[in-house]
């Protein structure tokens, strides 16, 4: 049977928890995910638990934060001033923002707290600094 190797376009479903158990992403009710080995496309953990799968094949793997979305890096957090915000704009904790990089690419950032100080802007991916524990299913391996 074939095992799925770097260069091979695959097929899944999966099923991703956090360590207390809260699903955060599923491919329950949707097409299976489709990515090629080796190519980057999704999270290295990830990608390495489905090399040598064959078709058919489950596993449950748990990926450490190293391997996924990288630990929770405190120079990601910046502090900036309430009037530096448009006037459109009155942030709130929770709320999900695209600010611009001096060289003009976008970056999207969390709000984790208002102050009369500052705004503090979270640059981490919301899953930085977690271990995740994924369920496979090799659908289909081309």
């Amino acid at each position: 049977m074939t095992q799925a190797q770097s260069g091979d376009s695959v097929k899944l479903h999966y099923t991703g928890t956090l360590t207390d158990g809260t699903v955060f992403d599923s491919s329950d009710g949707r097409e299976p995910l489709a990515f090629t080995l080796g190519q980057q496309q999704v999270i290295p953990g990830f990608e390495n638990a489905v090399m040598g799968m064959s078709p058919g094949d489950t596993k449950t793997v748990t990926i450490p934060a190293e391997q996924a979305y990288g630990p929770h890096r405190e120079e990601m957090l910046i502090q900036v001033p309430p009037s530096e915000f448009p006037d459109h704009i009155t942030p709130k904790v929770g709320d999900q923002l695209q600010i611009r990089q001096p060289d003009g690419q976008a970056f999207n950032v969390v709000v984790r707290d208002v102050s009369e100080i500052g705004v503090t802007l979270d640059g981490n991916h919301p899953l930085a600094g977690q271990d995740l524990t994924f369920e496979i299913e090799l659908v289909e391996v081309a």
